[in-house]
Parts: C-alpha cells; sequence; structure tokens
C-alpha cells in the first residue's frame, strides 16, 4: 500500500534493528485518513470472506481495527489488557507476551460479543513474533468462531511471526512487509511496493 509504506518512510523512525516507530500516524497519534484507507484496503482484500466480526487488541490495533469494520459494516471487537470491574466473568482469556515492551498480558474478550459461527478477521497494527496474533487466535477458537485471516498494518517479515501464521494455513495480508531496520533504514519485501 503505497501511502503506507510512503508514511513509514517520510514519519518512522528505527529505533534499533527490530524496532520501527511509527507513533506519528499509528500507534500514539493516528492518522484518520491513512486508517480510512487502511480499513477500506483491508475490507477489499478479505470482501469475499462473508466476516462477521472484526477482532483486535487493544490499544494500536483498534485504529484499523474499526475502519476495517466500519468498511465491512461489521462489529469490532478488541480485547482487553485489563479486565474492568465489569468485566470478571464469562471471558475468553489468554496470555501475550509483548517483546517491545517486555512484559506478559493475559487479554480477555467477553463470551457476549464473540460467538460459535463468528467468521472472524483479526486486525493488528504490527506482526513481529506473532504472540498477540496466537492469543487473539486461541481465544476466536475457544469461542468456536473461525479465524478467516489477518489483516496487518505492519509485518516485519524478518521475524517468525508471519511464517508461524502462515504454516498453520492462515491467510495473512500484510499491508507493508519489512525486510530489514538495518543500518537505520527501513528495506521493504520486493512485493509490497508493488501492491
Amino acid at each position: 500500500m503505497k501511502l503506507l509504506i510512503d508514511k513509514i518512510e517520510k514519519e518512522g523512525t528505527v529505533l534499533a534493528n527490530d524496532v520501527l516507530k511509527v507513533d506519528a500516524f499509528l500507534n500514539h497519534q493516528m492518522d484518520p485518513f491513512l486508517m480510512k484507507e487502511i480499513g477500506e484496503e483491508f475490507a477489499r482484500l478479505f470482501s469475499s470472506e462473508n466476516i462477521t466480526k472484526v477482532v483486535t487488541i487493544e490499544s494500536s490495533g483498534i485504529g484499523p481495527g474499526l475502519m476495517t469494520a466500519l468498511a465491512l459494516q461489521v462489529p469490532l471487537v478488541f480485547a482487553r489488557k485489563k479486565k474492568s470491574i465489569t468485566m470478571q466473568q464469562d471471558v475468553y482469556t489468554a496470555k501475550v507476551y509483548s517483546f517491545t515492551k517486555k512484559e506478559e498480558n493475559e487479554i480477555s474478550i467477553s463470551h457476549k460479543w464473540l460467538e460459535a459461527g463468528d467468521r472472524v478477521l483479526i486486525i493488528d497494527d504490527f506482526l513481529a513474533n506473532g504472540q498477540a496474533a496466537l492469543g487473539l487466535l486461541s481465544i476466536v477458537e475457544e469461542a468456536k468462531a473461525e479465524a478467516v485471516g489477518f489483516g496487518i498494518v505492519i509485518e516485519k517479515a524478518f521475524q517468525e511471526g508471519g511464517n508461524l501464521l502462515r504454516e498453520r494455513g492462515y491467510r495473512v495480508e500484510s499491508l507493508a512487509r519489512i525486510q530489514s531496520l538495518k543500518d537505520n533504514k527501513v528495506t521493504f519485501v520486493e512485493e509490497t511496493l508493488h501492491i
């Protein structure tokens, strides 16, 4: 997706060989026009899948997830990282380790919002080691819903997450696939540049 790649090149900052900071437009401050385009692109890519719910994890997945749900005209459900007092029972849970934050969270979704038979599109801002994706997948499976695929805004293709999901037979659509962050330079997987 050219608009996204341009944003990454102009406004992204490489902090380390495996860390890309995109808080100017994706996961702190959000560019609403870019989020709208991202949502429409995911909706186009998965339009034949009869999706009934979009699922993501708080908080950085909510922007692209909401815009995708809007374009698909289905609800967005986001996994919470902390249970509120109104969410203490009848929840699906999974443990997710964040390599960026160096912490483990238990994510939760209420039984009310995810049902057997739902056809779920999982959306997230980043795919690196795949822990958030696998945690969300675990919850979808526990609910006896079906994960029809993953929509990823930025995939770090040099890390194992994308391969883990693809090897399990899941469709993964990443709008920008990064081959490398070495030498403070973002290098994209060639195929991404032609989308």
